[in-house]
């Protein structure tokens, strides 16, 4: 499958529409590319060597980094470490002993106060009488990981967001290394960690750079830990959990702003963005690339389901145009 990559000068092509009643009333744009199994560009849709910020698509490559600053994590621990948790109450617990375990507490997140990811949580959390908290924070579990390893080796807790810490340099070295590309630019995620760009080739690489690598390595320790654990990287009612569930051997992590990066044992991968940031494009999206390469499962129809409602009917859904 080939496609000839759009000029830096016109807009992304349309990646899924919005069809309601028989009317599209909106498109989604967006980039995406597909590698073969030997790595090779299978498919190339709009400009995916241009950078990207992947968001929390870089997670297994941050969680890789504090593997290789010498945290002996592995399991749940490490899934967790590379996670966007839906903020269950075993994702919270987990985070706290994980901190308690290095002498610390959820005061020494910097992560930014927020509401479980998952909506279901959110509003148990809410009607508790509970408030917004670093904790509950999705990417809690990457930053106790963070500060433990600072724990470790005796480098400062305090700046351990810094671009320039020593932990964060390292982070940078592996994702460059695993998308085999110098990282564009260094902005600031959601969660004020440091964030990297590169093209979803690069991110594709990556992903299948983690399947692929000898076991033992810091990737294959950590894209192991991920298929194992996928609760843990997502939560019980979310894709990256279904996918990585239900095909065995399957790597898959979503970032915000409609990011997503996939890969199978056997090397294949995928990743693309959705131009808007529109996260309800992700599933349709996300669908038609794994049919394109091939995944022949259940779990793929469920996630490209994205109905739209009129009153408490359904009357119509976005869907996927490639």
């Amino acid at each position: 499958m080939t496609s000839p990559h759009s000029s830096a000068s016109s807009p992304p092509p349309v990646l899924a529409e919005v069809v309601r009643s028989g009317f599209t009333e909106g498109h989604h744009r967006g980039s995406l590319v597909l590698l073969a199994a030997d790595g090779s560009v299978d498919l190339a849709l709009g400009d995916p060597a241009a950078p990207v910020f992947p968001r929390s698509s870089n997670k297994p490559m941050q969680a890789a980094a504090i593997l290789r600053a010498g945290l002996p994590l592995s399991g749940e621990r490490l899934a967790l470490a590379a996670a966007s948790h839906s903020g269950e109450a075993f994702h919270l617990d987990l985070v706290r002993t994980m901190l308690a375990e290095h002498g610390l507490t959820p005061d020494d997140l910097r992560t930014p106060p927020d509401l479980p990811l998952d909506p279901v949580e959110a509003e148990a959390y809410l009607a508790a009488g509970r408030v917004r908290e670093p904790l509950t924070m999705n990417c809690s579990g990457k930053h106790a990981a963070m500060l433990a390893v600072c724990v470790r080796n005796g480098w400062d807790t305090a700046t351990y967001l810094d671009p320039g810490h020593p932990l964060q340099v390292l982070v940078g070295q592996v994702v460059a290394e695993a998308a085999a590309e110098p990282v564009a630019a260094v902005g600031t995620d959601g969660c004020g960690a440091p964030l990297m760009a590169i093209g979803l080739v690069g991110l594709a690489r990556a992903f299948r750079t983690f399947v692929t690598a000898d076991p033992g390595s810091a990737e294959r320790r950590v894209a192991d830990a991920m298929r194992a654990h996928p609760e843990y990287v997502a939560g019980t009612r979310r894709p990256d959990t279904w996918l990585m569930r239900e095909v065995p051997g399957t790597l898959s992590k979503m970032g915000a702003e409609a990011v997503q990066a996939v890969a199978l044992p056997d090397g294949r991968a995928l990743a693309f963005k959705i131009d808007d940031g529109s996260t309800r494009a992700l599933g349709p999206v996300l669908a038609r690339a794994l049919e394109l390469l091939g995944v022949d499962a259940p779990v793929v129809s469920r996630i490209g389901r994205a109905p739209l409602l009129g009153g408490a009917a359904e009357v119509g859904g976005i869907r996927a145009v490639f």
